[in-house]
């Protein structure tokens, strides 16, 4: 990769994007502006979905709510813990030592996303469960099962990860804002593959394999209909294919957000694979890709919100009762002004 570190380097912070510091302000002025957005955004965005879940109890009526919550839990803490290069990107001094602290938070995040990716594979072969085998559902994914299928998805991805601290190599490209991460720690082909094959390869080929049978099985139920129908003209085609598969606009909002994960992530596995294989590294890619991939912790906020009606209806639910406080609030400070006005119009549920 680079070269190794040197004692002797200039005063000027370390930099990924060369045209990312200014020397009026003494601190990577682009990559600040880039990780605070984006921090800002994951951070707002899921706990959002979380307060919406709870404010709409129809969502949990799905046993992929248990996974998507997971998702947004898990995408919480990424944005939570990319608060750690934003500071010390703004020079502010870290508790611990750099390598520590790169290394913990390559390991970290590394792990999230990891969580995030598997939490889509199991969503995919529960919705494949859900529709090869409707009578037995109920009895082959239960609440405890579900349970300890996201305590094994949280543990596997952490043990995937672990050999990065027992110097197999570097997990990813997460904490190379910090100089000691981006100059000294070096990937390794072995434990990229072992990456890819333990933990990205899986995932990307359970999805694929569930949803194509997804939407094939679909199909095939949407063409008997219509040839029943053709047969006794007794159902119009729409009502007959919302019978034969109701999970199928369902399936379409979970796809989309799988597919918009992968595509994120697609650049990033890329060079990943490319940098470890042949030894050349470049700063402005590794960055783009990385924060590329890590800004699908917000999109998946963006997509489910616009996907489904129910949790559009539970946004709506949460956005009134914040209303419906904030009224209540300037009533008890202003009793006199409110009543004067009249009743307040706007905040309904």
């Amino acid at each position: 990769m680079n070269s190794t570190l040197d004692g002797n380097q200039s005063s000027h912070p370390f930099c990924l994007l060369a045209f990312g510091y200014l020397e009026t302000v003494h601190f990577c002025l682009l990559e600040v502006l880039v990780i605070v957005f984006l921090t800002v955004l994951i951070i707002t965005g899921n706990i959002v979905v979380i307060f919406v879940f709870h404010c709409a109890p129809l969502l949990n009526h799905h046993t992929t709510s248990y996974f998507i919550q997971t998702m947004a839990y898990a995408d919480l803490l990424v944005g939570v813990s990319c608060l750690v290069p934003s500071l010390s990107l703004l020079q502010y001094p870290l508790p611990v030592e750099e390598s520590w602290t790169c290394q913990v938070f390559g390991f970290v995040v590394s792990v999230l996303k990891s969580v995030s990716m598997t939490s889509l594979a199991c969503i995919s072969i529960d919705r494949y469960i859900a529709i090869t085998k409707p009578l037995t559902y109920n009895t082959l994914v239960t609440p405890w099962r579900l349970r300890l299928c996201i305590f094994l998805i949280w543990l596997y991805s952490a043990l995937v990860f672990l050999p990065a601290f027992f110097h197999w190599g570097k997990p990813g490209y997460h904490g190379d804002v910090f100089r000691w991460c981006a100059e000294a720690w070096h990937t390794d082909p072995y434990f990229t593959l072992f990456i890819v094959m333990m933990s990205y390869a899986p995932a990307a080929l359970i999805v694929c394999f569930t949803y194509f049978n997804i939407f094939r099985i679909c199909q095939q139920h949407t063409k008997e209909i219509s040839e029943r129908q053709a047969r006794f003209n007794s159902q119009s085609e729409e009502t007959g294919e919302v019978q034969a598969c109701p999970d199928k606009r369902y399936a379409m909002v979970l796809f989309r957000i799988t597919s918009v994960f992968y595509i994120l992530w697609l650049p990033y596995i890329i060079y990943f694979l490319l940098e470890s294989s042949t030894g050349h590294s470049n700063r402005f890619a590794s960055f783009l890709t990385t924060w590329l991939a890590i800004s699908n912790s917000f999109c998946n906020c963006v997509i489910y919100s616009l996907s489904n009606s129910v949790f559009q209806r539970g946004l709506k639910r949460l956005s009134g009762a914040m209303c419906t406080s904030c009224a209540s609030q300037t009533i008890a400070k202003d009793p006199y002004t409110v009543r004067s006005k009249g009743p307040l119009n706007g905040c309904h549920v």
